[in-house]
């Protein structure tokens, strides 16, 4: 997965050239996900759990049908938007996150 994140940590912040950079050497090395019948507070804990900021979401027959944001979270459920902005908040060492 490839966020703005991932452009800028290691595309901007490693002084890379778009045009010699490739989408693998950006990427976030894990994606992790939830399914679209996922309660809103279970998908903000592995948001938190995991430092992202958008989480992929499936189906149950494992296609991508959207992507939930942060910024989502806000707009619909303050708690759950809580439970993940102090989990992605926290400090880390691993930029590929």
């Amino acid at each position: 997965m490839v966020t703005d994140r991932d452009i800028v940590m290691r595309g901007v912040a490693e002084e890379r050239s778009a045009g010699n950079t490739t989408v693998r050497e950006v990427m976030s090395e894990h994606v992790y996900w939830c399914f679209d019948d996922a309660d809103i507070t279970d998908a903000a804990k592995i948001m938190a759990k995991h430092q992202v900021r958008r989480l992929p979401v499936i189906n149950h027959d494992k296609r991508l049908v959207g992507v939930i944001a942060l910024a989502d979270l806000g707009r619909t459920d303050e708690e759950a938007a809580k439970i993940a902005l102090e989990g992605v908040s926290e400090p880390t060492d691993d930029p590929r996150r």
